[in-house]
């Protein structure tokens, strides 16, 4: 029986819930799965009550420990990012092997993992997938830091558990954790760099008491245009925001429910290279006007992350809602580029222990998403994006030393475009179309642990990613970075093949990991120039061409015992290369870089604890391996230390501390940053002043006489 009108062609302006039934029929097919599982599932959870819901450290898709997995996942606090005197996430992640980051200047950035960024990686917010239109360059990540716990990064191909856009890893951001059973928490945090004269500051409060918990958290920061190498000033790089977040969650029975809402509001100021005088004259030196050109970009999140213990297994089910909304003033004063982004997504993970030694994880997800035009200027078109995946993983204990993980999963992408005028009219090279991208994946993986302080691993998992809309259908000018850019809609699925292998070694006073990767690609995406120009500005093509991204890690530390305790030495280094099957080197390949950092903590007494102190060196090679349309970097160096202490008080503490990067103030490209084509260096010298200070109430009983 038809429940709706048959599938018509979409009007400008329609609705996810008008498309959903204009085209029913398509929507249901992809809800079998859905159907399917789920009352087999709910069955089981009659006398669910008896099944203790543990809490549990989430790393990744599942619950365990690290050395329990085949894949290789690393964590970074947002403490650490602290001491690191880090701008944002993808700055703080840069510090680690393996890691760097895009940059165009200091605040519009986006991780790279193993030369791989954007739409290759995908972020988790709040267990879902969160998406900040990252198909453009000078589009960063979005994220602040302010409120979360830590930043897990999953290294290589997800595709089996989280569908498109995980082929280069996932970034799962952690939320801070609840207070303590019966206390109130209050925290306000503050960072102030020298650089920018700016500062960041938020205050929050969360409680926890009888099986219930919430939290409120706001803040800002402003910052004005920071100073290259020798006090350079960097005209129109100025940036700040607005974030507010929300939580409330409940235990109740066999049920666990993590309620979230997410809100920022972000000014950048971006460069046009040495033009910018052309659209702003200077004005005084920390200003923080935003009358040049400039993004705004505006998130809200929606999310509940629900755990349901059932019979002799756990039921996982996230669901939200997001909108992401890009704009762009080139000067003047006037909104010229304005998109949305509408997202409805679901996804749930059943796990059962099918056997003693034999754990399944079935997972099923689906996402919607609808971008709109609402500017003048437009540069890719009106779309609605639909994808369902669903999978099947297995974790076998083979005694107390051997883990094989083994997995597979089916995707499926939809994605039509609609006719946008100044996109896709009838004048323009790419007319709206229709594309549907059906996928599979898979994962196998071992992990050996012959004594307590070896781990071996090896890893080999697949991933594919659907290309995005502006490699699809782009057809406009980046007045941004000077290009136009023109896409292909007849471009066919990016595909991976990553082998992956590791061996680490864990003792009291000595610790080191060493890990190699080969990623093969097939119909890989990437910009390239042309002979052509559109008005002056240089037209670049996406193309599509085999490739391979190799290389590896190292990590060492070193914690001496005895009269040297709290002394700690450590030491990393990262490699890769990245080529297309015709020779020629991929664009943005981080180059290849050693760290080292020698510090030392110790407690002075009971109210003077945790003082440190620290001095790091960085050396990054030249990169002279660059892509067709890029030049060779050289190499620099940095020098790096911070000092710091926590202050203990009758009701709080105050945790305090410096930190000092580039102390040198050295001029220096870094290969990733987009503004070494215009001659502008990166950041100098900057010291970061860091002061956060808790405090823990017990909730007042007479409260407490009430709720009894």
């Amino acid at each position: 029986m038809r429940v709706c009108s048959p599938p018509l062609d979409y009007a400008q302006g329609d609705i996810p819930i008008l498309f959903i039934c204009r085209n029913f029929s398509l929507v249901k097919k992809h809800l079998l799965v859905f159907i399917f599982i789920m009352p087999y599932v709910f069955l089981q959870a009659q006398d669910s009550t008896a099944h203790e819901l543990r809490e549990v450290t989430v790393t990744g898709f599942k619950e365990e420990q690290r050395l329990e997995t085949s894949t290789d996942i690393i964590s970074v606090t947002s403490e650490k990012m602290k001491e690191c005197g880090s701008f944002n996430i993808s700055d703080g992640l840069s510090k680690m092997p393996g890691i760097s980051q895009l940059n165009t200047g200091v605040a519009i950035s986006k991780p790279v993992i193993r030369g791989l960024y954007g739409n290759r990686i995908l972020t988790l917010l709040s267990g879902l997938r969160f998406d900040n239109q990252q198909w453009q360059d000078e589009h960063g990540l979005g994220l602040s830091a302010v409120g979360i716990d830590r930043i897990e990064v999953i290294k290589g191909p997800m595709s089996i558990l989280y569908g498109t856009d995980a082929v280069g890893g996932v970034l799962n951001v952690i939320e801070e954790k609840k207070a303590p059973e019966g206390k109130i928490l209050l925290d306000v945090n503050t960072t102030f760099h020298t650089n920018t004269l700016g500062s960041a500051t938020d205050i929050g409060v969360k409680g926890t008491r009888d099986n219930n918990w919430w939290r409120v958290r706001a803040g800002f920061e402003s910052h004005g245009d920071y100073s290259s190498g020798r006090n350079t000033r960097v005209l129109n790089s100025r940036f700040g925001g607005y974030y507010a977040k929300g939580t409330y969650g409940f235990r109740k029975a066999n049920v666990i429910s993590v309620n979230n809402y997410n809100f920022s509001y972000n000014n950048f100021g971006f460069i046009m290279g040495n033009d910018i005088l052309d659209f702003m004259q200077p004005d005084s030196r920390w200003s923080r006007s935003t009358k040049g050109p400039h993004h705004i970009v505006i998130f809200n999140v929606f999310s509940s992350q629900n755990t349901i213990a059932l019979k002799n297994s756990v039921l996982k089910f996230n669901a939200g809602l997001q909108t992401n909304n890009r704009m762009e003033d080139e000067g003047g004063g006037q909104i010229s580029l304005n998109m949305l982004l509408a997202t409805v997504l679901y996804n749930m993970q059943w796990s059962k222990m099918i056997h003693p030694k034999i754990e399944m994880i079935i997972s099923h997800g689906s996402t919607f998403e609808n971008n709109t035009n609402f500017g003048a200027r437009k540069i890719i078109p009106d779309a609605f994006m639909f994808e369902v995946l669903g999978s099947a993983f297995f974790k076998f204990h083979l005694g107390n030393k051997v883990i094989l993980e083994t997995g597979a999963g089916l995707n499926d992408k939809w994605i039509k475009t609609l006719l946008t005028p100044g996109v896709n009219s009838a004048d323009k090279l790419i007319h709206p179309f229709s594309k549907n991208w059906i996928s599979t994946n898979g994962l196998a993986g071992i992990s050996f642990n012959p004594t307590e302080e070896w781990n071996l691993k090896l890893n080999a998992s697949t991933g594919v990613r659907a290309p995005n809309l502006a490699e699809l259908s782009s057809n406009g000018l980046h007045e941004g970075i000077f290009t136009y850019e023109i896409g292909d809609p007849n471009m066919k699925s990016e595909q991976n093949i990553n082998a992956d292998a590791s061996v680490s070694y864990n003792q009291d006073w000595v610790s080191f990991s060493a890990s190699g990767f080969y990623n093969r690609f097939y119909n890989y995406i990437y910009l390239l120039p042309t002979d052509r120009d559109f008005f002056g500005f240089p037209i670049f093509v996406y193309k599509q061409q085999h490739a391979a991204l190799y290389g590896g890690e190292f990590e060492w530390e070193l914690t001496p015992q005895g009269t040297a305790k709290g002394l700690e030495w450590s030491a990393n280094a990262s490699t890769i290369i990245g080529k297309t099957d015709d020779g020629n080197y991929l664009p943005y390949i981080p180059a290849t870089k050693l760290g080292t950092n020698l510090k030392y903590e110790h407690d002075a007494s009971e109210k003077v604890k945790n003082i440190f102190g620290s001095v790091g060196f960085e050396y990054v090679f030249e990169q002279n391996r660059p892509a067709l349309h890029e030049t060779s970097t050289p190499y620099y160096y940095l020098l790096n230390a911070s000092v710091g202490a926590k202050f203990i008080f009758k009701k709080g503490e105050m945790n305090l501390s410096v930190v000092g990067n580039n102390l040198l103030d050295a001029k220096y490209f870094d290969h990733l940053s987009r503004f070494k084509n215009y001659g502008i260096y990166n950041i100098g010298r900057n010291i970061v002043v860091n002061v956060s200070l808790p405090f823990l109430f017990n909730y007042s009983l007479k409260n407490k006489n009430k709720t009894k």
